[in-house]
């Protein structure tokens, strides 16, 4: 996916990936985590999401990377806030006391800008991106992520064959062989949310399975 292709979904407000609420595997698995209260989290390809605020109410400090400005506007906007802002590196970076998001391509974030930040939670980030893109995503979240990093992930499971991405098709086996090497997984939940899913059924789906895992950066 390249940059022309996600401003233009938020210009023309084609997102329907966004929640209108806060996910629940967020809210059933994270506490299992037993983060410490301030833990620095990274969020990346955020968007919008309503899990950002649910994550800064539970006293956490987030970090999110969004490439459209719109969706990082819009998010301020929507909740009411006024963020400072600034020019860091390569990202116009916001920030509202302990939530901040960089705008900007999250390939230019640096180890350095994500210092202290020992949690990960990507719900809409590696199913967002093709399959030649997920492993220099997972490379480059092993880069600037430390040792001990915990954190959650969810992906979206279906027949490729029958409806183009995104959200794209992440299996079981890809995300085994994705981070295996610098990650431990653990498989939280598995479930066929097809027919939660109309606009999936109509594209003559027959599975959607979503799946949740917990990790642990090695």
């Amino acid at each position: 996916m390249h940059a022309e292709f996600w401003q233009a979904r938020w210009a023309r407000s084609e997102i329907g990936f966004h929640l209108p609420e806060v996910n629940p595997y967020l809210q059933r698995y994270w506490p299992a985590l037993g983060l410490p209260e301030g833990a620095r989290v990274l969020v990346p390809l955020c968007g919008k999401s309503l899990d950002l605020v649910w994550l800064a109410g539970q006293g956490y400090q987030v970090v999110g990377v969004e490439l459209a400005p719109r969706a990082v506007e819009d998010f301020f906007t929507e909740h009411g806030l006024q963020p400072q802002v600034s020019d860091v590196g390569a990202f116009r970076h916001y920030q509202v006391g302990s939530l901040e998001i960089y705008c900007g391509d999250f390939f230019a974030l640096s180890a350095q800008q994500l210092d202290g930040c020992t949690a990960l939670y990507d719900r809409a980030a590696l199913i967002a991106l093709p399959v030649e893109m997920r492993a220099c995503y997972v490379t480059h979240l092993s880069q600037v992520l430390p040792s001990g990093c915990q954190g959650l992930l969810v992906t979206l499971d279906y027949d490729q064959d029958k409806m183009d991405g995104p959200p794209f098709a992440v299996s079981d086996a890809e995300v085994q062989h994705l981070l295996a090497a610098n990650w431990q997984l653990q498989e939280l939940e598995c479930i066929d949310v097809l027919g939660e899913n109309w606009k999936f059924l109509k594209r003559g789906l027959e599975r959607l399975d979503e799946r949740v895992y917990r990790l642990g950066k090695r």
